[in-house]
């Protein structure tokens, strides 16, 4: 029954070899996306193998017919044969030099579009989920890694050529036996037996050697991030002023020598492995020219297949040697199954978010927290535990409490970025869940605290929020006066035109308080076309004490009748608003507008005394009744 058992899972056990082998990956790849560079490289590979066989073949011809066309002339039988051969052997050897530049031409065009290909399926991979969470996840960004070739030393576009090359050479090794065997048969299988026993343990070291290093996925991400860290602008300031460089330099070699440790070893031991397989065969190349030289000494063989043999029989190395070719098309091929997993995984994971209903257009109700239980991938606690909570629709409502009490994770949850772990959000009493997730992102327009400053002209850093009304000039202006942002494109050397990056040519870069006015320009354009919630995370936190004050003033502006929420630890923000919730511990334990949570005399009140003491002198006291 086990041994039936055995024999019925065997052809799902030879699937899952084909769909986990890079190689198969590789040429599947190239066959789907470039099949004319596919049957050219095919053929290179062919041509390969077989050209320096037929040049070996006809030049040890030529040299056995040569003693005898001394003796009776090019016209005879004899110099028939070594012209022929020679004509055989010089175009053999041209069409061998052709084969490399047609190879590498091929290679290159396939490269290209395979780089495209790797690259648009690793976007759509990571992008197309409509949730973030999958980012969050730490087996994908291993995978992530290793698709992104972050983890090698290869790209993953260059293995359909290496493969090749390979093929070809190998090619070469098996039709150089069978050469041999064509003349002693016993030489030609020997030479076949031992490079294919030679062959499978170097194979399975250098596999294993890639598999070690990539299993290092974790250790080598960081080393690429204190690598990064020292190279990139971004931290360039604190590095100096905290004397970084150095500390960042040992941290990068201690994390990515701890990466390669490993791989060292397995290096290590491939050596020792090969040291020994070389010596069986270098007795077999010597059992080989010691069985050649003594038929050619008992003139078993004339001068022609003593020119064959000994080279031919060096030519056979291919069939079982792993060349610099192997090695390198292992690292390449590594990367393919990385991307396959990872797009499994984040399919996989993306799978919760599905709904066909459609969202609504505008929301009349409320959006209500039911029960919302919610945790991060690895994560040992929730982050809420059952809360339950009202949003109302037409007003703004704002979120305060303690750092890490949840606040930024509700917007996520809201905004469908994340799905609770369990519980349910309902939009005006229809569960988030059955909605279509990216018709639903849509009806948001947000401006979250590390929002992005997208190198692109300042009118289409405004448009991105309504990417196909980009064109709506009158849009994005009316967007930004709303914003306060009109003045600031005005003063640009090219006004909206104006590149907001200043690597580029013509570019300049903004302060943070510019860029967040552009930021919330950019969710008022989304909310002129369609969007109906509108978020601001720590909507004044860039802004200058002038800025801040005229964003208070023109609050009731900018929100109008929009359901909006807002994160802010800056109470002259929150007070604001027409509802508002403090979150502590994963729970709601207070809300109301500013006047009621002040009265009540709780957390709300407590907080909003601390902050307000931070602005009088210290021998007055407060007047908050008046501040309120």
């Amino acid at each position: 029954m086990n041994v039936l058992g055995k024999v019925q899972t065997l052809p799902d056990r030879l699937r899952e070899i084909y769909a986990d082998s890079g190689r198969i990956m590789a040429v599947k790849q190239i066959t789907e996306i470039a099949p004319v560079n596919a049957a050219i490289l095919g053929c290179c590979a062919l041509a390969s193998a077989v050209l320096p066989n037929i040049v070996r073949v006809s030049l040890g011809v030529m040299i056995g017919y040569v003693p005898v066309a001394a003796v009776d002339g090019f016209g005879s039988t004899a110099g028939h044969a070594v012209i022929i051969a020679l004509v055989v052997t010089l175009v053999s050897y041209l069409g061998s030099l052709l084969v490399e530049p047609v190879q590498l031409s091929a290679a290159k065009a396939a490269k290209v579009r395979l780089t495209y290909a790797t690259q648009a399926r690793l976007m759509k991979a990571v992008s197309e989920p409509t949730g973030v969470g999958h980012l969050e996840n730490r087996a994908v960004l291993g995978h992530l890694a290793g698709a992104q070739g972050q983890l090698m030393s290869y790209f993953p576009a260059d293995a359909p050529a290496t493969l090749a090359q390979v093929i070809g050479i190998r090619l070469g090794g098996f039709i150089a036996c069978a050469v041999l065997a064509w003349f002693r048969p016993w030489l030609g299988l020997v030479l076949l037996v031992v490079w294919l026993f030679v062959r499978r343990p170097m194979r399975k070291a250098v596999a294993a050697q890639v598999s070690a290093h990539g299993g290092k996925a974790d250790v080598m991400r960081r080393a690429a991030y204190f690598r990064d860290l020292s190279t990139k602008p971004q931290a360039a300031k604190e590095i100096r002023v905290f004397g970084l460089g150095d500390w960042a330099s040992d941290e990068f070699r201690s994390h990515w020598l701890a990466g390669m440790r490993e791989t060292w070893q397995v290096a290590r031991r491939l050596n020792v492995t090969v040291g020994k397989l070389m010596w069986l065969v270098a007795a077999t190349y010597a059992l080989g020219v010691g069985m050649i030289t003594y038929a050619a000494y008992h003139r078993e063989i004339g001068l022609g297949a003593v020119a064959v043999m000994l080279p031919t029989l060096f030519a056979t190395a291919p069939t079982g040697s792993v060349s610099w070719a192997d090695v390198g098309l292992e690292w390449m091929v590594s990367g393919l199954p990385s991307l396959r997993k990872l797009e499994g995984l984040i399919d996989g994971m993306a799978e919760p978010l599905a709904g066909r209903r459609s969202a609504p257009r505008e929301l009349t109700g409320e959006i209500r927290l039911d029960g919302v239980y919610f945790r991060y991938p690895g994560a040992q606690a929730d982050v809420f535990e059952g809360l339950d909570l009202v949003i109302p629709a037409g007003k703004a409502t704002a979120f305060v409490g303690a750092n890490g009490t949840g606040k930024t994770t509700l917007i996520k949850l809201v905004s469908r970025l994340l799905e609770p772990t369990s519980g349910r959000i309902l939009v005006d009493g229809i569960d988030l869940r059955e909605m279509d997730a990216r018709e639903w992102q849509r009806r948001v327009g947000a401006v979250f605290q590390d929002f992005t400053r997208f190198p692109f002209s300042a009118a289409e850093n405004i448009g991105v929020g309504a990417v196909e009304h980009l064109t709506d000039h009158d849009g994005v202006l009316a967007a930004a006066r709303r914003a306060g942002a009109e003045a600031i494109v005005e003063e640009l050397p090219d006004g909206w035109a104006t590149v907001l990056a200043p690597q580029y040519t013509g570019g300049v870069d903004l302060s943070g308080g510019q860029w967040q006015r552009i930021a919330l320009a950019r969710a008022l354009f989304a909310v002129r076309h369609g969007a109906r919630l509108l978020i601001l995370d720590e909507p004044t936190a860039w802004l200058d004490v002038e800025a801040e004050a005229d964003f208070f003033n023109r609050f009731l502006e900018i929100t109008g009748d929009l359901t909006t929420i807002i994160v802010s630890h800056r109470f002259s923000t929150v007070r604001k608003a027409d509802h508002i919730c403090v979150l502590d511990g994963g729970q709601l334990i207070e809300e109301g507008d500013h006047d009621i949570l002040y009265a009540l005399g709780g957390r709300y009140a407590e907080m909003f005394d601390m902050q307000a003491a931070r602005f009088a002198e210290p021998t007055e006291v407060p007047d908050v009744g008046g501040a309120r």
